[in-house]
C-alpha cells in the first residue's frame, strides 16, 4: 500500500512538471556543452550541468503550476491538472520547488563562480514567466528566453565566459519554444480573451498568431545555420539535421489552421519532440566525430 502511494505520488509529480518535455531544452544544453568543450568535458562538469538543468527545469514547471493554479481551475482544458484536482497540495509543491531551485544553485556553485553569480537571474526568469500572461502578450518570448538559459548556461559552465555562438543558440532556442508555445496557446483563444489572459493569439487573433509562429520558426533555422557557421565542429551531419527539422517545421505548421486546431497538441508537442531529438542526435554526432 505504501509503495503504491509512493508510485502514485511520483507519477503525479512527473505529470505536474511535464517530465516528458525535458528534451525540449536538454538538446540545446548538451550540444552547447559539447561545442564549448570542443568534445566531451570532464565527467564532473557533465554531472553538475545535468544536475543544474534538471533542478532548474523541474522547479520552473512546478512553480508555474502553483502560480497558475487558479487560472487552471477555471479553464476546462487545464482543470484536470494535479493542483486543481487536489491530487497535490500547493504547500508541498512549493517545498518541492524550493528543493529543486536549491539543487540548481548548489550545482551552479559547483561549476564556477560566474554560474553561481548568474543563478539569481535564472531563478527570476523561471518565476516571473508564470506571471507574464497576466500583463503582456510577449509571455511566449519570456518562456523562450527562460528556456534559452539552458544552452547559454551550459556554455558558461564549461568556459566561464560568453561568446556569439551560445547567444545565437540561445536566440534559436527562444524563438523555437516561443513559436510552438504560440501554437499551443491558440486553443485557449476563447478562454484567454474572456478572462483577461494575455497571449499572442489573444492579442493578434489565431490566424496572425500562427503566422507569427511560422516566422519565429523560420528565424530559428537561420539562427541555427549561424551556429553551424560559427562552430568548427559542425558540418554535414548537423546541416542534415537542420534539413530534417525544416521539414518537421513545415509539417507542424501544415497541420494547424485557424479553422482546425484539433492537432494543436501533436503540432506543438509531439512534432517538437522529434525536432529536439533530431537536433540532439545530429548535433552530438557532428560535435564528437
Amino acid at each position: 500500500m505504501v509503495l503504491t502511494k509512493v508510485i502514485k505520488k511520483a507519477h503525479d509529480y512527473g505529470v505536474l512538471v511535464m517530465f516528458s518535455h525535458t528534451i525540449f531544452s536538454l538538446s540545446f544544453a548538451l550540444i552547447s556543452m559539447l561545442l564549448a568543450s570542443e568534445g566531451l568535458p570532464s565527467p564532473y562538469v557533465i554531472f553538475w550541468i545535468l544536475v543544474a538543468f534538471m533542478g532548474a527545469r523541474t522547479g520552473a514547471n512546478a512553480i508555474n503550476r502553483v502560480i497558475d493554479a487558479e487560472i487552471d481551475a477555471k479553464n476546462p482544458r487545464t482543470a484536470v491538472r494535479q493542483l486543481p484536482q487536489g491530487l497535490l497540495k500547493k504547500k508541498e509543491v512549493i517545498v518541492f520547488t524550493a528543493a529543486c531551485f536549491l539543487i540548481m544553485v548548489i550545482a551552479a556553485a559547483m561549476l564556477n563562480p560566474i554560474c553561481l553569480l548568474l543563478s539569481p537571474v535564472g531563478l527570476f526568469l523561471m518565476i516571473i514567466y508564470s506571471y507574464t500572461k497576466r500583463f503582456t502578450w510577449a509571455c511566449h518570448l519570456v518562456l523562450g528566453i527562460t528556456s534559452a538559459a539552458a544552452p547559454v548556461g551550459a556554455w558558461l559552465a564549461v568556459t566561464g565566459k560568453i561568446s556569439w555562438l551560445p547567444l545565437f543558440m540561445g536566440a534559436a532556442n527562444t524563438l523555437w519554444v516561443a513559436g510552438f508555445d504560440i501554437i499551443y496557446g491558440s486553443q485557449d483563444y476563447d478562454f484567454d480573451t474572456n478572462n483577461g489572459i494575455h497571449s499572442i493569439p489573444a492579442r493578434f487573433g489565431v490566424k496572425n498568431a500562427l503566422h507569427i509562429a511560422t516566422f519565429f520558426h523560420a528565424i530559428t533555422i537561420i539562427l541555427l545555420v549561424f551556429v553551424g557557421i560559427l562552430s568548427n565542429q559542425l558540418g554535414v551531419i548537423y546541416y542534415t539535421g537542420l534539413a530534417i527539422i525544416s521539414v518537421l517545421f513545415i509539417a507542424e505548421h501544415k497541420m494547424v489552421s485557424p479553422d482546425n486546431l484539433s492537432n494543436v497538441k501533436i503540432a506543438s508537442y509531439s512534432i517538437n519532440q522529434l525536432i529536439s531529438i533530431s537536433f540532439l542526435v545530429c548535433g552530438v554526432i557532428d560535435a564528437l566525430v
